[in-house]
């Protein structure tokens, strides 16, 4: 689950802060270096690894029930292994009753049935670990599931020992307040409960009510939870919708100074940083453990979660430049203009420089909550598919931060597509396309839309091999596969030593052998060009170039005062790759200088 700035919220917020940040950034980019310390040998291993996501649904299915298992993953270790990789970050696997996809837990502490037992999550772990790979999982504990023990014995009674788990309000004092609901067809968070004549809230779906963190005995329950997990041998969290956990428990109206945008102001509760800080140091600090903080906003926000003096959290994901280019006002519409780019390059290198002075980022173009980077962020026809896919493995793995990549991207997998509202299964667009529905809107201009932007593209089945499925398993699958399955799966790709598979391997090694591209200082090279997303990263006096040409077109980069006349070529997305400032169309050249 995202935490969804989109519809009205996100583009305004996009807007306003690309409005102050890029203008400041235009006047220095080009001159601008973003300064780093030399890595100490005690920095923490998190810092340097790479990390690639698994959608347990969607990545092998073991038993032909149409749905990836626990026990799928662990027939693929040794593939995962392959990769290089460091970690894994598993979706949610707890039990639940899937309304979003595991996102809605049930039972903290068991397996959803679909992906099998404890043993089998037990033999994963040893399997992850034998092979030298850690384990991240989902915490998602600003809500649970209405189908949870906890809540089903809140809603029963006023007496009930859970009631206070989570936010009610009494029916007696009237409607409540009004919230906005980002999965709720209604767009209202409130729901009315017979039972306990009161109502209670969910900042998503109603299936999926909001926990009361201004409870100190609902906290102590998710850090026993929590001590659970960490116990058994994983390696970290990443903290689910995290930054909504803390409630205005006046319920005021929304203040104008939010202008609207609701995310926000529920990503500023009065004592967020307060209860990060007990987690880190109740449970967080007790072990060597990574967190990452699904955190929203501005720098200055973000930042409040990993600044180290603070205790919080690790590293932080931020939205702006992955949720930039979508029309104001609408959910997840594409501009059909495309993308300012030269704005959207500004705006890592301002979060580059941003973490390069405290605390620690990350860097990715996909994961469950996005479509397929490829689709997004390149160009998924025949011609480019592969250049292009090699160029977005080249962005991810050679930018200050660790770098976070989802499945199947490491062979290209694409956009699906669907032209009907009937193949779609995530809550997400059904809700919005039921708002869209009821306002009389545009809906095939919706779906159209969808193609583009939707999770549900960056969900489908893993494309193993040609066979029935994609090889994903004997059952029809949860989600349609992409009919490409045939030309783009991993066994094809295994046997090409050009392939985009053998390319991101590649890539992974040479982030692992040069600390430059880990640590490195960023400049950005020739800011203001409309093709190309230019860089050097530099350490201890090596410094390697990295020139990405996001058009299909030749372009050409001004490498005024970079000396290319001795570079060596480090790795290219082209065969006989060249030391050159002209590039072919989707050309990746990283070159040491």
């Amino acid at each position: 689950m995202r935490l969804v700035l989109q519809s009205t919220l996100l583009p305004i917020l996009a807007m306003a802060l690309l409005l102050g940040a890029c203008k400041q950034a235009t006047q220095k980019a080009n001159q601008s270096t973003v300064k780093t310390t030399a890595p100490a040998s005690s920095e923490p291993w998190w810092k340097e690894a790479v990390v690639y996501q698994i959608y347990p649904r969607s990545f092998k299915d073991s038993n032909g029930d149409g749905v990836g298992d626990l026990q799928g993953i662990i027939s693929k270790l040794d593939y995962v292994k392959s990769l290089g990789i460091d970690m894994v970050w598993l979706n949610p696997i707890y039990a639940s009753p899937n309304k979003d996809n595991g996102y809605d837990i049930s039972d903290y502490q068991n397996i959803m049935k679909e992906f099998g037992t404890m043993q089998d999550f037990d033999a994963l772990l040893k399997g992850f670990h034998d092979r030298e790979i850690k384990v991240f999982m989902d915490l998602v504990v600003n809500h649970c599931s209405s189908e949870h023990a906890w809540f089903k014995s809140a809603r029963s009674s006023r007496n009930s020992p859970y009631y206070k788990y989570f936010h009610w309000w009494p029916a007696e004092k009237g409607k409540p307040p009004y919230r906005w609901s980002i999965f709720d067809e209604k767009g209202d968070a409130w729901e009315y409960n017979k039972a306990t004549n009161s109502y209670y809230l969910h900042y998503f779906a109603d299936a999926q009510p909001d926990l009361n963190w201004e409870n100190p005995q609902l906290r102590q329950e998710i850090y026993k939870m929590m001590r659970f997990w960490l116990d058994k041998g994983i390696d970290g969290f990443r903290l689910d919708a995290i930054a909504f956990c803390s409630k205005d428990t006046t319920w005021q109206p929304l203040p104008a100074e939010y202008n609207g945008q609701w995310g926000m102001y529920y990503a500023s509760g009065p004592h967020l940083h307060d209860y990060m800080q007990e987690m880190n140091r109740e449970v967080l600090s007790k072990y060597n453990v990574a967190t990452v903080a699904e955190a929203m906003g501005d720098v200055e926000r973000v930042m409040k979660f990993v600044a180290p003096e603070r205790k919080e959290l690790n590293m932080a994901y931020y939205f702006e430049a992955i949720d930039f280019g979508y029309l104001p006002n609408e959910y997840k519409m594409p501009d059909p203009k495309g993308y300012d780019f030269v704005a959207w390059k500004k705006i890592y290198a301002k979060w580059t420089e941003a973490f390069a002075q405290k605390g620690w980022g990350t860097i990715y173009l996909a994961n469950h909550d996005q479509p397929r980077m490829l689709t997004r962020w390149g160009n998924d026809t025949p011609e480019f598919r592969d250049a292009s896919s090699k160029l977005l493995s080249t962005f991810i793995l050679s930018m200050r931060g660790t770098a976070f990549y989802y499945y199947g991207d490491e062979i290209g997998m694409s956009n699906i597509k669907f032209d009907k509202v009937e193949d779609y299964n995530d809550i997400e667009l059904l809700t919005n396309y039921a708002q869209v529905k009821a306002k009389g809107g545009d809906l095939k201009r919706f779906l159209e839309g969808m193609k583009i932007s939707s999770r549900d593209n960056g969900r489908t089945p893993m494309q193993w091999d040609d066979s029935d499925n994609g090889g994903f398993g004997a059952g029809k699958p949860w989600l349609k596969v992409n009919p490409n399955y045939t030309s783009v799966n991993v066994a094809a790709q295994e046997k090409d030593p050009n392939s985009v598979l053998n390319y991101f391997r590649k890539m992974v090694q040479l982030r692992k052998k040069e600390r430059a591209l880990i640590y490195g200082d960023f400049k950005l090279v020739d800011a203001e060009n409309p093709s190309i997303f230019a860089y050097t990263r530099s350490l201890e006096g090596r410094t390697i170039l990295v020139l990405l040409n996001f058009k299909a077109v030749e372009a050409k980069v001004n490498t005024e005062g970079l000396d290319l006349s001795k570079a060596k070529v480090l790795l290219g997305n082209y065969p006989n790759s060249k030391a050159t400032n002209q590039l072919k169309p989707y050309e990746a050249l990283v070159l040491s200088l």
